[in-house]
């Protein structure tokens, strides 16, 4: 009778494990990487140090004016003595708890999505959010006081210009997309018209056309505010990069699927809608999310026609006579800001990205 003797698994060897082989294999493999290792680690001990003094060791944090701030370090007493206008405005002290509450719904909208599975439910949650989330900053009706949208500004603004034109832009861009697939020959080159146009321009056009030459051609009587109109320059410039995007995950589908789906007997909304669509959309994720990331950022630019963002609030703030010289913090308060919101949409696209990731493995 064959005796089986048992073997024991083998460890790695130690060379081939750890973070010495990981540092090895990443860091120091050539002459060119070990260079920029060196040059890496050069750049940071020359920016992170002095930043790290300024900004903490020897910054001032208590006080109420300038005179509290001394030596060479930041002054985030400025950021606290202004912190109502980066975070509201001009929007009324004793009504900001109307923000507030919109801000606090929009977290139970997002986490409910956590547990809601049909996506119209999840659209008509969203649509009735951004009517109530509306009411309640604009205000003029079941009781609440008008709040006219010259003294919207700060971050509230930023994220109000930013949502809007995310949400409405999406779709706009869809269409687009389609109709540049299209086989209609006035649908196609309205559509191939549209988004090579409004690609060639830079964004800083389309507001100043928006806000200006609009107007023009309303009828007599009919006016659009200011912020409005800024909501439509963006819509019309983000949705041509997001009709590019969707163009090409709808590129990326093997003819295949356009096979299947005739051979089953499907219309062609049903084929669009079911089957082309969210493939489309599931290739495009990491597209998508860059541009509602660059209109994110972009929403900086409205403060060229007189809307005071986040940004404009920095400017305004430090212009304040008795706050002179200390526009730096501002800035960096608002990169902060703004690297939290670009950094959680780009954890959430990740995350998207495995949740629809259909491929085997």
């Amino acid at each position: 009778m064959a005796v089986y003797k048992q073997i024991e698994p083998r460890k790695a060897p130690s060379s081939s494990i750890g973070i010495l082989h990981w540092m090895r294999e990443n860091l120091f493999s050539s002459p060119l990487n070990v260079a920029l290792t060196v040059l890496g680690i050069a750049l940071v001990l020359w920016v992170i140090p002095p930043f790290i003094k300024w900004s903490i060791i020897d910054a001032n944090f208590k006080g109420t004016t300038s005179a509290s701030c001394t030596g060479d370090g930041a002054c985030w007493v400025f950021i606290k003595m202004k912190m109502d206008m980066f975070m509201y405005g001009f929007y009324p002290a004793a009504e900001r708890w109307r923000v507030n509450l919109t801000y606090g719904l929009f977290i139970l909208v997002v986490l409910s999505f956590k547990y809601l599975k049909h996506s119209m439910t999840k659209i008509l949650i969203t649509g009735l959010y951004f009517i109530v989330g509306y009411i309640l900053i604009r205000g003029g009706i079941f009781g609440l006081e008008g709040v006219f949208y010259n003294k919207w500004g700060g971050l509230m603004l930023t994220i109000v210009i930013s949502a809007v034109g995310i949400v409405f832009s999406f779709p706009v861009g869809v269409l687009f997309a389609f109709g540049r697939k299209s086989d209609l020959p006035i649908i196609k080159s309205i559509s191939v018209t549209y988004i090579e146009l409004i690609r060639s321009v830079p964004l800083i056009t389309v507001l100043f056309m928006s806000a200006v030459i609009l107007p023009l051609f309303l009828p007599d009587g009919v006016t659009f505010d200011k912020l409005l109109r800024a909501i439509v320059g963006l819509i019309i410039f983000e949705s041509a990069y997001i009709a590019e995007a969707i163009r090409g995950g709808i590129q990326a589908i093997p003819n295949g699927q356009y096979e299947a789906a005739d051979a089953v007997g499907l219309s062609y909304w049903q084929k669009t809608l079911l089957i082309i669509l969210p493939q489309a959309l599931k290739v495009a994720i990491p597209n998508l999310v860059g541009i509602f990331i660059s209109l994110f950022q972009n929403t900086t630019l409205v403060m060229i026609i007189g809307l005071f963002d986040l940004l404009a609030m920095v400017q305004l703030t430090a212009s304040d006579s008795h706050w002179l010289g200390y526009e730096t913090e501002g800035y960096v308060f608002v990169t902060i800001i703004f690297w939290v919101f670009c950094y959680v949409m780009s954890v959430y696209s990740n995350k998207l990205e495995r949740r629809f990731n259909t491929d085997l493995k």
